[in-house]
């Protein structure tokens, strides 16, 4: 029996959805004959494995890049990072939200101490 990962309290946990008019209204999907708002179990453990590996390659990537470019700093690393991973995000290129990619960075700024 494999035990799943524990997902972390401050990893975002909803879908954020807009809808127009003057009536209150509720964001909601029909999953297996079940109303939910926001991601199942199973959703929302594939979103943070997916984030948590993202983290872990760009973590590594920033890492590189700062031995590469010596000139650079940290903080200009994470600048193009973050840019970088909101045009992925914002293309469709990678699955994650707005509220993912600042996890992703706050994840990443905490790998390198920053």
């Amino acid at each position: 029996m494999t035990t799943l990962p524990s997902i972390p309290e401050d990893f975002p946990r909803g879908i954020l959805a807009a809808v127009a008019g003057v009536q209150p209204k509720l964001c909601v999907r029909l999953v297996d004959g079940k109303y939910v708002a926001g991601w199942t179990n199973e959703e929302l453990l594939v979103r943070y494995t997916n984030c948590e590996d993202l983290v872990q390659q760009l973590t590594t990537y920033v890492s590189r890049k700062a031995l590469e470019n010596p000139d650079w700093t940290i903080e200009f690393n994470l600048k193009r990072l973050e840019k970088a991973l909101a045009g992925k995000g914002q293309s469709g290129e990678w699955d994650v939200t707005v509220v993912e990619q600042g996890w992703i960075m706050g994840r990443i700024r905490t790998n390198l101490n920053c």
